[in-house]
């Protein structure tokens, strides 16, 4: 049956339109929470504890305002099914790390670490890492020190602060995944 007989005569059936940006934004009440907008929807997020800032360096706990790319969607598969998106998808091994070492050449880079060693872990026991969508900040081209590991994550119950990235619970991966265009945007404001 062709999409215009199901959508009756002469209508051709509307498939939901792909996002091709979100937008962050923080409460007047508290900077380090806030709301991510989603087409028409809004859901809570927590931010960096020090709120929205344009001036971002490593380890000031500052989301970055700005337009950060969604780079790929990383994923526990121990935890959780695999994501539906049109993003680049990789599992998050044990030894994944993200390098948060301004002094290192692989600065604000995925990693291969043994586990224990320093460095930003993906394979966390919190949950938050169970999935992870990779926000492009400071990462064309890496400036040293300016910030790394920025991501979108799960959030921690009562939406915590983080140390600079955008969290929400896991339905609203969920619901919004499998409707961001393969080029979306976050627009942090």
């Amino acid at each position: 049956m062709r999409n215009r007989d199901r959508a009756g005569p002469g209508r051709l059936q509307q498939s939901p339109r792909l996002l091709s940006t979100l937008r962050v934004f923080a409460s007047v009440r508290d900077r380090r929470k806030g709301f991510l907008v989603a087409g028409g929807t809004a859901f809570p997020c927590a931010l960096g504890r020090s709120g929205i800032g344009t001036l971002k360096r490593e380890g000031d706990g500052r989301t970055p305002r700005a337009n950060l790319p969604l780079r790929r969607v990383l994923y526990r598969a121990d935890r959780i099914v695999r994501p539906r998106s049109l993003l680049p998808l990789r599992i998050i091994g044990p030894r994944d790390a993200w390098c948060d070492d301004a002094a290192d050449r692989r600065y604000n880079r995925l990693i291969d670490r043994p586990p224990g060693e320093a460095e930003e872990r993906l394979t966390r026991d919190d949950h938050l890492y169970d999935v992870i969508v990779e926000l492009g900040w400071n990462d064309a081209p890496v400036v040293r020190g300016r910030g790394s590991a920025i991501f979108w994550h799960l959030a921690r119950p009562g939406f915590t602060p983080t140390a600079g990235c955008v969290a929400v619970e896991r339905h609203v991966f969920a619901k919004v995944l499998p409707r961001l265009a393969r080029r979306c945007m976050m627009l942090v404001r």
